[in-house]
């Protein structure tokens, strides 16, 4: 871990990152790609010291609410002490200024900030993403080692809808050969049922890999699935888009599913319902006659 003062912390879209690298160790991680010149080890985990004050400033100045995102390309709650309470920083800032939040993570110590989402969402909007690739928590354990299993994420996703905040799963990555089939498919949706998430966004079965990423992804596939490695270099070569045998088979199951449990599966909805800002009519100003 290290420590950074950086010059900006929203972009243009209002999104935000409050550190760069992650120690979940997930096996298929696209943020390791050489595209995104991270220059520093990826496990050294730059922390942005000055990521509160840079938010305070910038939305004491914003003129219009908006939704403020995190966790797109490094997860809020990675296990460091500075790391924690700069995510709380940040979210008393949002929401002492009544913004909205879409917020992404791995992690159940989310819950340890419950207090916070719940307040954020009786002002404006709060919604919670988590990703769910495998239903087998012996198989999380190995591509996903050091975060949350799928069991305590979807504990997470009936916390947050006890709690009346909606949730949004990313079905992605499924890797060929691994976790593409029709038995994990339906259990991870189970899961989605059960903890009657607003939405899933799936892109189709498979990932993508690019440099860096996919050296660090084929050093765990020799290290746990011996031989799989040269089947995907036979298969794919070095495409980015890397798209499972059973993809028709598993997107007809998964719009079926969706379709008939009324969980939103569209993309473009979903993105755009990340994105609107809805604040609570019942902590507006009344409006002088």
């Amino acid at each position: 871990m290290h420590f950074k003062e950086v010059k900006g912390i929203l972009s243009s879209k209002n999104g935000m990152n409050i550190s760069r690298g992650c120690v979940h160790g997930c096996i298929y991680c696209d943020a390791r790609s050489a595209c995104y010149n991270m220059n520093h080890a990826f496990e050294d985990v730059e922390i942005k010291s000055n990521a509160p004050e840079l938010l305070e400033q910038k939305l004491k100045t914003k003129h219009k609410k908006c939704m403020i995102g995190t966790g797109a390309m490094s997860d809020p709650y990675i296990p460091i002490t500075e790391n924690l309470h700069n995510i709380r920083t940040c979210l008393e800032i949002i929401e002492k200024h009544r913004f909205g939040l879409a917020i992404q993570t791995k992690s159940n110590l989310i819950l340890r900030d419950l207090d916070l989402l719940i307040k954020i969402n009786n002002n404006a909007k709060c919604i919670v993403a988590t990703t769910l690739t495998t239903f087998d928590e012996q198989l999380c354990k190995i591509i996903e080692p050091n975060v949350s299993t799928t069991k305590e994420r979807f504990d997470v996703l009936k916390t947050m809808r006890d709690s009346g905040i909606q949730t949004i799963v990313w079905l992605s990555p499924i890797l060929p050969f691994i976790n593409d089939t029709k038995e994990n498919l339906i259990g991870i949706l189970d899961y989605c049922i059960e903890a009657k998430v607003y939405g899933i966004i799936c892109f189709d079965m498979g990932l993508t890999l690019r440099d860096g990423d996919r050296e660090y992804y084929y050093k765990n596939l020799d290290k746990y699935f011996p031989g799989l490695k040269e089947k995907y270099q036979k298969k794919y070569g070095n495409n980015y888009i890397i798209t499972s045998d059973n993809n028709e088979e598993l997107m007809k199951i998964f719009n079926k599913i969706c379709g008939e449990n009324n969980i939103i599966h569209d993309v473009n909805e979903l993105f755009n319902y990340m994105r609107l800002f809805d604040e609570k009519q019942n902590n507006k100003q009344p409006e002088l006659f």
